[in-house]
């Protein structure tokens, strides 16, 4: 299994768990979009990738709730590159507030980058994939794609549906050669996860400490956070391997934080 040459579009891959998977494929010499809402940021991503090579990368600009420029961006690549192999559909945001106090444009903020955007990039991308006969989605879930936790109204709510999407393409997608799947790490040590710290601190009325151990960490085997470079060698996996057999598969990157 290997990704050389392969086209992957790889959202909110600027920074975080999506720049982890971007590297980890053109590692494999795949030719990498890294598509981010933040152009500059983006590019000065990609030319750090592409020189340390062996695959390559390009910048495309993409705000995924924005049908228009999620078709423009795929357009691109498919112009540039011919094709796309690999949908990593990974941008995300995280709000949290009690149910009750929960911000309803908030809500619906939160709602349309996970679920609009993993729908409007997969249905951007399927008809080139349809067209080669093969082809691999990816949606950044989470173990929250399985489990609750308070103040997490809108995370859970949008990464329970990121699993019915998957398989509803899933479905579609096999017999045309196309597959999709879902990753749910557990909680990795990013600025998105950092910002949680101290405002559950405020919302549970308990110290950041305890929040790390007790709410992060506690449901684990080791009180380990998972890295990015974990969930990106499953995201590897998933793009690389070559059957059906695991589509419409999920799979728990966590310390064994839900092991359903």
């Amino acid at each position: 299994m290997n990704l050389k040459d392969k086209v992957c579009i790889v959202t909110g891959s600027a920074s975080g768990i999506g720049h982890a998977i971007a590297k980890r494929y053109v590692a494999d010499g795949a030719r990498v979009v890294i598509a981010d809402l933040k152009l500059d940021a983006a590019q000065k991503t990609a030319d750090a990738l592409t020189a340390a090579g062996p695959g390559k990368a390009m910048a495309v600009e993409m705000d995924v709730t924005d049908e228009a420029q999620v078709n423009a961006g795929v357009a691109e690549v498919v112009k540039a590159w011919g094709g796309v192999d690999v949908l990593v559909s990974n941008a995300g945001i995280q709000i949290v507030h009690p149910l009750q106090d929960f911000p309803y444009d908030e809500w619906k903020k939160l709602l349309s980058i996970h679920l609009d955007g993993a729908f409007l990039t997969s249905k951007a991308v399927l008809p080139h994939m349809y067209a080669a006969g093969s082809g691999s989605i990816i949606f950044m879930g989470s173990v929250h794609s399985k489990e609750a936790s308070a103040l997490k109204s809108a995370y859970v709510t949008a990464k329970h549906g990121l699993m019915g999407l998957s398989k509803v393409i899933a479905k579609e997608g096999g017999p045309k050669g196309v597959r999709s799947n879902v990753i749910c790490p557990g909680f990795v040590r990013t600025p998105l996860v950092e910002k949680q710290i101290p405002e559950q601190a405020k919302d549970l009325g308990i110290s950041e400490d305890e929040v790390v151990s007790k709410v992060m960490l506690g449901g684990t085997v080791d009180t380990e956070f998972t890295t990015v470079e974990d969930v990106a060698e499953i995201a590897w996996v998933f793009a690389a391997f070559e059957t059906n057999a695991l589509t419409g598969q999920s799979l728990n990157v966590s310390h064994g934080w839900s092991m359903t």
